[in-house]
């Protein structure tokens, strides 16, 4: 079996190199942003929509000859540059993503080499860069496809080498589990286990608002405003790092325990427009931690499932499949009206998610819990697609 796998390194580039990184950051940014414009600007006047093509076109007979400074850059980083342009409206017209937005010089930097790139020892070279000094702590496996190199809002430079490496076809794992994702209890297994939300974002939360005030108050434009922005940026990072490490231990250990995983689709981002639970909702990052079960799940030869966002996993008794309609979210624990049984609410909802996607939608229940409106549909399987492989 053939498997993408992606290793990351910290970077450490000499005063010369930043600036040549910066140069490389800025020209990309420019030709995404130009391309950007000139997309929507050309669909808007003839109704035409222009693709990868007929941009890299133009970028090879106009703009440099327009803008020769873009020659300081490598030609393909911007290639690279226009491709995730089309990506991005790709995946904007399937409904996978929002409309494409311009790039920010103060937001995080990338160009991506796809090809020319080396790795020697402890050092990486790059186009128009040089030999850059790099922390290899371990081996690269398979074969290198490309490479991208990016610098985050606090300042650090890391390069993600993209391999592509042949393993033996794993055996699947015949163990299922059903989870229901949550706040307080960031996971709840079908077989009673919980695992609660770490809180790393309200430990911080004191030394966040203390920077961010005094980010607030530097003038705009400012030296002293960047040198503000640069603690609250380490700190946002390091409670992001927290986050994910978090995510890639535990989603590892369910990979290895379970060969199918069955989570509950969410709508998140609608979820996200109650703005009393706004901040929880993100700081749980129920979105990442799927996709880091899908992509291990897939190495695995596991694979993740999900039913539909409309079934009612909560309000179901998970014994006798009468529904409890009454359910509020301030009840945890509840006890069914028709068998008796006291549910966990948690616990129950993840058993109830097992359920649908094991014994299927046909499966009668006594109560007729499959007259309501919703339930009358039918939940189709929806399996995930891996989207990202990273280091995990």
């Amino acid at each position: 079996m053939l498997i993408p796998k992606a290793f990351k390194f910290r970077l450490y580039p000499n005063k010369t190199q930043q600036a040549a990184l910066a140069i490389q950051f800025g020209h990309v940014r420019f030709v995404y942003n130009h391309y950007r414009a000139v997309r929507e600007g050309f669909y808007i006047d003839t109704g035409i929509g222009l693709n990868y093509n007929d941009c890299a076109m133009d970028l090879a007979d106009i703009l440099k000859v327009d803008n020769p400074w873009l020659k300081e850059a490598d030609s393909q980083t911007m290639q690279q540059a226009l491709k995730d342009l089309d990506r991005a409206y790709v995946n904007f017209f399937d409904g996978r993503a929002g409309y494409p937005a311009f790039h920010s010089k103060h937001g995080k930097q990338s160009i991506r080499y796809p090809q020319r790139f080396k790795v020697n020892g402890k050092r990486v070279y790059l186009p128009k860069v040089g030999w850059v000094k790099a922390v290899i702590h371990r081996d690269i496996e398979g074969q290198m496809k490309n490479c991208t190199v990016s610098k985050t809002k606090s300042g650090r430079y890391f390069v993600s080498i993209q391999c592509e490496m042949e393993v033996e076809d794993p055996t699947p794992n015949p163990a299922k589990i059903g989870i229901d994702l949550g706040l307080s209890v960031l996971v709840a297994l079908s077989n009673g286990d919980k695992r609660l939300k770490p809180k790393h974002l309200y430990k911080s939360q004191r030394r966040l608002k203390i920077r961010q005030r005094r980010l607030s108050k530097k003038v705009k434009g400012s030296n002293a405003r960047n040198k503000a922005r640069l603690p609250l940026a380490i700190l946002h990072e390091r409670v992001a790092n927290q986050r994910k490490d978090f995510q890639h231990k535990l989603s590892r250990e369910l990979v290895n325990a379970y060969g199918t995983l069955s989570f509950e689709s969410l709508n998140i981002a609608g979820m996200v427009k109650n703005h009393n639970l706004a901040k929880a909702i993100s700081d749980a990052s129920w979105a990442q931690f799927v996709s880091f079960c899908e992509y291990k799940a897939a190495w695995a030869g596991g694979q993740v499932l999900r039913v539909d966002r409309f079934f009612p996993s909560s309000k179901l008794c998970s014994d006798c499949g009468h529904k409890n309609k009454s359910l509020t979210l301030n009840i945890r624990q509840w006890v069914c009206l028709n068998c008796g049984s006291l549910h966990d609410r948690d616990t129950n909802a993840a058993i109830n998610i097992l359920n649908q996607t094991t014994v299927g939608v046909t499966e009668s229940h006594a109560s007729g819990w499959s007259s309501d409106r919703y339930e009358r549909r039918l939940y189709a399987l929806q399996p995930l697609k891996p989207n990202s492989f990273s280091v995990g």
